[in-house]
């Protein structure tokens, strides 16, 4: 599909740090667009690590793990009917490590 000349919506389900998004406007920025609008279900503002910003927000929220509406940890809750915080006490030792 032809770009050039185009508006753009990339939509996501969370902005985190950033670099995934900063990467894929870099790309879409190459095919000369009209304009590339950002919109995400979930942001995490605290954890950006790259200039990026959702032009449309669903919802704020904290440096939280989250799981549900396709968003998963391990191939897991991925299914569930809601978006849920995912606490580490939950899982084995091997994954105390991370912060989740």
């Amino acid at each position: 599909m032809e770009l050039r000349g185009r508006d753009v919506l990339l939509v996501d389900d969370i902005l985190d740090t950033g670099k995934t998004l900063t990467f894929v406007i870099r790309i879409i920025k190459r095919c000369r667009p009209a304009g590339i609008h950002v919109c995400v279900l979930l942001d995490k503002p605290s954890r950006r690590t790259h200039p990026v910003k959702a032009d449309y927000v669903g919802f704020q929220i904290p440096d939280h793990f989250v799981v549900g509406y396709g968003m998963d940890y391990e191939e897991r809750f991925r299914n569930l009917p809601f978006i849920a915080v995912l606490r580490a006490r939950a899982f084995p030792e091997k994954t105390r490590h991370t912060k989740l």
